[in-house]
């Protein structure tokens, strides 16, 4: 799963406790963790970013992280 937050705290107590905030995608693979995070300066780069990450590979995601 990929997304943005202003406040990673709260998204991820979302995903992993509330039946309507959280993704629905996360819903059924709880409890979900933070696996990696990456901050940026404006909504519009986090969002551009974002796309970039979801077109990388399975593989290319697991080398990002490790």
């Amino acid at each position: 799963y990929t997304g943005i937050t202003t406040d990673i705290t709260r998204r991820l107590k979302e995903h992993n406790h509330s039946n309507k905030l959280g993704a629905k995608y996360t819903r059924v693979r709880r409890p979900v963790s933070l696996v990696y995070k990456e901050e940026h300066a404006s909504r519009s780069a986090a969002s551009k970013r974002e796309y970039q990450l979801k077109q990388l590979t399975k593989q290319q995601k697991e080398r990002l992280i490790n």
